[in-house]
């Protein structure tokens, strides 16, 4: 087996500002949605129905957006790799969330300058990412283009099938959501899992030419490290 690179470990600006405000941005959008979708399916009536659908439609319309520049952003600036699965490590990964969480083992990745998701995380971001956003996306908007009355070339499915559906991709997301809460409460203080992305900076490892870029290209974006003061 070819040995691998010496690493170290250093703070370095892990997510940008655009990507933090993205997160946030996204993060309290999916909470309003959910609960004025909630409210517009009659779960619970502390807001009318004439509310939650104009305020479920305007923030729904307003996170479309969001993701427009958001895949921008991604595919400029070469973000996109990060989200690409890898099979390295991922039985690991896997066996340590399934296992090894509930024996108190240390978590078998690290992030690296090139890949800052572990291969469970990218798998499932990917899925959320391309498949369960634009399922409720198009089901979104095609409801709203039948309610309207601009829908006829819809008309053959049905709106009952098409709320179907929206529920469907929306219970998915709810799912994700409680998972990826619940992840935060495990390991590490969910305050240090929530800070990297309030600040930007996390813990990474880099190997010696890693290193030496970020000095010589973008020192701005490696911090002191608490063990070097």
């Amino acid at each position: 087996m070819a040995n691998q690179m010496p690493t170290s470990t250093h703070t370095i600006q892990v997510y940008k500002l655009f990507e933090r405000i993205w997160h946030w941005s996204q993060a309290a959008s999916i909470f309003v949605l959910i609960f004025t979708g909630l409210a517009i399916h009659g779960t619970h009536s502390l807001i009318d129905f004439g509310t939650a659908v104009s305020v479920h439609t305007a923030v729904a319309l307003a996170l479309l957006l969001l993701w427009v520049f958001a895949v921008f952003w991604l595919f400029t600036t070469g973000q996109w790799r990060h989200y690409i699965p890898t099979t390295k490590n991922f039985l690991q990964v896997a066996r340590y969330y399934a296992f090894g969480i509930f024996k108190g083992e240390n978590h078998p990745y690290h992030k690296t300058y090139l890949r800052k998701h572990n291969p469970l995380q990218a798998m499932t971001y990917l899925l959320v990412k391309i498949v369960i956003f634009p399922a409720i996306w198009i089901s979104g908007i095609a409801y709203l283009l039948v309610s309207i009355g601009q829908g006829d070339f819809l008309g053959g499915i049905g709106m009952e099938y098409i709320a179907l559906f929206h529920s469907v991709a929306a219970i998915a997301v709810i799912v994700f959501i409680i998972a990826h809460i619940y992840l935060l409460t495990t390991g590490h203080s969910f305050i240090e899992h929530v800070r990297p992305m309030i600040t930007g900076n996390d813990e990474v490892e880099l190997t010696v030419e890693e290193l030496a870029f970020i000095m010589s290209d973008e020192p701005q974006k490696l911090k002191v490290d608490s063990s070097d003061e």
